[in-house]
């Protein structure tokens, strides 16, 4: 049987759903169901952080300075353009520009990319030093007191962790674009990116976060 697509039932309207507004209603709150849930997650490992630093107090003053916080600083000044770009791309798609909507994905997207580029230069650096969890740490040049494994595995594990957020951010703005070629999202269409620019946005929040703890410890 074919469906029929009229007025009272708009295409892009699932067929569970009586109104544009139900259907967006009900995207938006499973998208917080899902951000609620990840915040509970990092919560864990930033209360991990914090034991740590309870107990290796000196150990945190002095590893965090084998971090370079310059790169660090510029991944927090890409992090937050992104954010922007994200929010343009919703904007774009409220003022029905669809030509704008692919381009402000694909700098975010471009964005997202160099973030992931300077981090691999910081995590080959720190493999070449010996700068590793736990008993795999190896580094000489210089004295550090406690178990400076301890912070490394922190720095690893929540630093790598955003980054799987960032690859996944990633591949969803690509589905999104492909989309977005296709003419799918307009005014009354865009709660997909909407939700999508929610999620960015704690990928950015929890690295304002991170920078500061792991970078710039004090």
């Amino acid at each position: 049987m074919t469906e029929t697509v009229n007025d009272e039932h708009p295409k892009d309207l699932a067929h569970h759903f009586h109104t544009m507004d139900q259907q967006n209603a009900s995207a938006k709150f499973g998208m917080w169901l899902f951000l609620g849930q990840e915040i509970l997650f990092f919560s864990g490992l930033f209360l991990a952080y914090t034991f740590a630093r309870y107990f290796y107090a000196d150990t945190f003053l002095q590893a965090h300075d084998l971090l370079d916080w310059r790169m660090g600083a510029i991944n927090t000044v890409i992090l937050l353009t992104s954010s922007l770009t994200m929010a343009l791309v919703i904007r774009s798609a409220q003022l029905n520009q669809k030509r704008a909507i692919q381009n402000f994905l694909m700098a975010t997207m471009a964005l997202a990319c160099g973030f992931l580029v300077i981090k691999y230069f910081e995590y080959a650096h720190k493999f070449h030093e010996g700068l590793l969890p736990g008993k795999y740490f190896s580094y000489t040049h210089e004295k550090i007191v406690g178990h400076p494994g301890v912070f490394f595995g922190l720095y690893f594990l929540m630093t790598g962790m955003h980054g799987v957020h960032v690859i996944v951010g990633i591949g969803v703005m690509l589905w999104l674009w492909f989309r977005a070629r296709r003419g799918d999202f307009h005014s009354n269409n865009y709660a997909v990116l909407e939700n999508t620019g929610l999620y960015w946005h704690l990928v950015d929040l929890i690295w304002i976060f991170l920078y500061p703890l792991l970078y710039l410890v004090r």
